[in-house]
């Protein structure tokens, strides 16, 4: 089992920067691809994010350029740094864990709530 515990999220104006990290513990967890995802009201869950165990990473067209996923070298902390945001409302952002890139993944946070105010 793998435990994830988020961290980071908050209210910011647009432009500005946050970065969310999550925490993950338990076996095996330095080997699994990891994953943001993240869900407004009404709408569906989508991929912002992904690094595999190879350090390689993807990332949703809507925040190439301003997003970047990261891992630290034990791998055991999991960063979004989130760069010029936009104005938006609401939404989750959840940190996903998964042996293989596999949807839907295996393992979730709780989820961190961001907000972008104009």
């Amino acid at each position: 089992q793998v435990q994830l515990v988020e961290s980071g999220g908050g209210s910011v104006q647009a432009g500005r920067s946050l970065r969310l990290s999550c925490t993950a513990s338990g076996s095996s967890y330095s080997s699994y691809c990891m994953a943001w995802f993240r869900q407004a009201p009404g709408k569906e869950r989508e991929g912002v994010a992904v690094i595999d165990s190879l350090g390689q990473t993807r990332y949703a067209d809507s925040v190439k350029g301003r997003f970047t996923i990261s891992q630290d070298n034990a791998k055991s902390t999991l960063v979004l740094q989130m760069n010029s945001l936009k104005p938006e409302g609401p939404a989750m952002y959840y940190c996903a864990a998964d042996r293989r890139c596999t949807v839907p993944m295996n393992y979730w946070g709780q989820g961190t709530m961001v907000t972008v105010s104009s």
